[in-house]
């Protein structure tokens, strides 16, 4: 856990002289979400539906903004080489990169999305409940979003093949994401969603470290 340490800390520091790119993502996911009410009109009951899947887009959209630059920074200054060369577990250290990410660009959509989600008329359970979902969800896009980073490191056009490649694989996620908010809102049970959310970021949790390191090894060849 120190070698996961060490990278996440040192990505923080990193983040915390370039705020602009955080506050990037941040400022899109507001204004995205805050756009549907003032387009669609003021009807409750047309908002409350399409709040779980708008949120879950937003948010989805705002993830992939930051990863075309999760590796590039310290694959450009040489960096990534030396991690890879370094006698500290290389899975470990990207799972460093891949934990500042989340907590850069997920945890603070987490915590945004309930006063967005006011906009829409969302009661509070069904608030707690997509803070649940994205709580398990935000981090499974991280993982799968740094394995397309990985591939698509220096490859030109890099950021329109990322968004080829892991936009499918986020789908699962935004299903069981937004139909937990929906099935809350229709009255059901929302355990199986939040279930097999956790259950797939369980796997990405344990899989996805060790393959970003196959690609990034590829990459640098």
């Amino acid at each position: 856990m120190s070698t996961v340490w060490v990278t996440l800390r040192r990505d923080l520091l990193l983040a915390a002289r370039r705020r602009s790119e955080v506050l990037t993502a941040l400022f899109f996911f507001v204004v995205v979400v805050s756009l549907f009410p003032l387009g669609i009109g003021p009807e409750p009951a047309q908002l409350r539906r399409i709040a779980p899947g708008v949120l879950w887009v937003a948010a989805l959209l705002a993830t992939l903004l930051g990863l075309p630059r999760l590796f590039a920074a310290d694959h450009a200054d040489g960096t990534l080489e030396q991690m890879a060369l370094s006698s500290q577990p290389f899975a470990l250290l990207m799972a460093g990169k891949v934990a500042a990410h989340w907590l850069l660009c997920g945890l603070p959509l987490v915590l945004l999305a309930p006063v967005l989600g006011l906009q829409f008329g969302l009661d509070a359970g069904a608030l707690g409940i997509l803070m649940i979902s994205l709580l398990l969800g935000t981090p499974l896009l991280s993982l799968i979003g740094a394995i397309g980073a990985a591939l698509t490191l220096g490859v030109r056009g890099g950021g329109v093949l990322l968004s080829l490649l892991v936009l499918p694989l986020f789908i699962p996620a935004l299903v069981f994401g937004a139909g937990a908010v929906e099935a809350h809102s229709a009255g059901l049970g929302v355990r199986g969603h939040l279930s097999v959310l956790g259950a797939m970021l369980a796997v990405a949790m344990f899989f996805a470290p060790w393959a970003t390191t196959a690609a990034l090894r590829i990459a640098m060849e």
